[in-house]
């Protein structure tokens, strides 16, 4: 029997253990979002438009898609802990590229190699699930996402702040040093453990699309996923536009501390992989998608109103982790052999979600305004509610 057969979740997975990886994968994922409140910075520093800058919103969210699809995968083939400490060290290697990057086309080379490979928190979220006793691993999954939500919303604020003390450089200079401290460390304290199956790479991309054939709800599922990170992605890429306008006028670090507001909804995860372990998932997933809704009635006041920006800012954050961490615990008991591989084709369709969003976001910001934003916003919101209603029918008619 291989190793990762004889140890037992109790072993493997202490709290403090989970705690790391949260932190791991909060850092991951949290370096393809450093740049949203440093983009008129980083415009006038590399001498580009601040519309060329929020490029790098896209390229990153598109470099991530890319990475989930060609890397995540090969969880289920490679041993799980080398392959989540590699690709953190070569993420590592991006944030310093941009950290010292001196033209824009630097700084996109090394937001595209972020991008690639910190796709490793996408590897540590199914090791969770996987090293788990089955009756804990909602909540152990629920754990790590809180990190990782929480990482994407303290990346924007710890942005913002850097930026105000030794200028945009800054945080990608510091990440890059936490995330080879982070790789060496969880190289120490995870088990050795792989999946039994042995498969070709080409069998495992190849696998990729017949998981997706054979199970209905992972399509459905995931397509609730794009449309509700799409969602949330067309403000997170067009705040930044609306705060440092002449309307608000706000800093680096002023805008980023608004992200602040949104680790309180990042807790939902924990809260939601709970409920999930209770039976509750859809329910979960319906009160959500409704609550995405109503923040974007909030955030359409706030074209005058800071406090209603806040208040969006919340619930949309609330919003998102409820519906993933629903997402996920109906995908994750579809395969558990394949768990890696039904995340990889999740999570190419949530960040191929959030990079359309970000696209819609700034079209939309161009075209109308904050008011176009939230009607795009709004409508990608109602798509999602549709996709779910469709998920219930394929669960009901089981």
């Amino acid at each position: 029997m291989h190793a990762s057969q004889t140890i037992t979740p109790a072993a493997t997975l202490t709290t403090p253990v989970l705690l790391l990886m949260a932190v791991a994968t909060g850092l991951c994922a949290g370096s393809n979002y450093f740049n949203q409140p440093l983009l008129h910075s980083i415009a006038v520093a590399l001498n580009v438009t601040d519309a060329t800058a929020a490029l790098t919103v896209t390229v990153s969210q598109l470099a991530y898609a890319l990475g989930l699809l060609l890397f995540v995968p090969l969880g289920d083939k490679l041993e799980r802990r080398s392959l989540a400490s590699g690709l953190m060290l070569l993420a590592a290697a991006g944030l310093f590229i941009s950290g010292y990057a001196a033209s824009f086309s630097m700084l996109v080379i090394g937001t595209v190699l972020t991008g690639l490979f910190s796709v490793a928190a996408q590897t540590l979220v199914p090791m969770a699930a996987t090293l788990s006793a089955p009756q804990r691993s909602g909540r152990a999954v629920g754990l790590v996402m809180s990190g990782l939500l929480s990482g994407i919303l303290l990346a924007r604020s710890a942005a913002g702040l850097l930026s105000d003390l030794g200028g945009w450089h800054t945080v990608y200079r510091a990440a890059g040093c936490m995330m080879v401290a982070l790789a060496l460390a969880l190289w120490y304290v995870l088990p050795a453990s792989r999946n039994p199956v042995s498969m070709s790479y080409g069998q495992v991309l190849r696998s990729l699309l017949a998981l997706a054939a054979r199970h209905p709800r992972l399509r459905s599922r995931t397509l609730v996923g794009a449309l509700t990170f799409a969602s949330v992605s067309v403000v997170l890429s067009s705040t930044t536009l609306l705060l440092s306008g002449p309307g608000f006028a706000l800093g680096d670090s002023q805008i980023g501390l608004v992200g602040l507001l949104g680790v309180a909804g990042a807790m939902m995860a924990s809260v939601a992989g709970r409920l999930n372990d209770k039976g509750w998932g859809l329910a979960t997933s319906a009160a959500c998608l409704l609550l995405l809704l109503v923040s974007w009635g909030a955030l359409r006041l706030g074209l005058a109103s800071l406090p209603w920006i806040l208040v969006g800012t919340l619930l949309i954050d609330i919003a998102l982790a409820g519906v993933h961490i629903g997402n996920q615990g109906v995908i994750y008991q579809l395969d558990p052999q394949a768990r890696s591989r039904i995340n990889a084709v999740y999570m190419t369709g949530y960040f191929a979600g959030a990079a359309t969003g970000s696209a819609l976001g700034s079209l939309a910001w161009q075209l109308a305004g904050w008011r176009g934003v939230c009607v795009a916003g709004a409508a990608l919101g109602l798509m999602a509610g549709a996709a779910l209603w469709h998920d219930y029918r394929l669960a009901r008619s089981r």
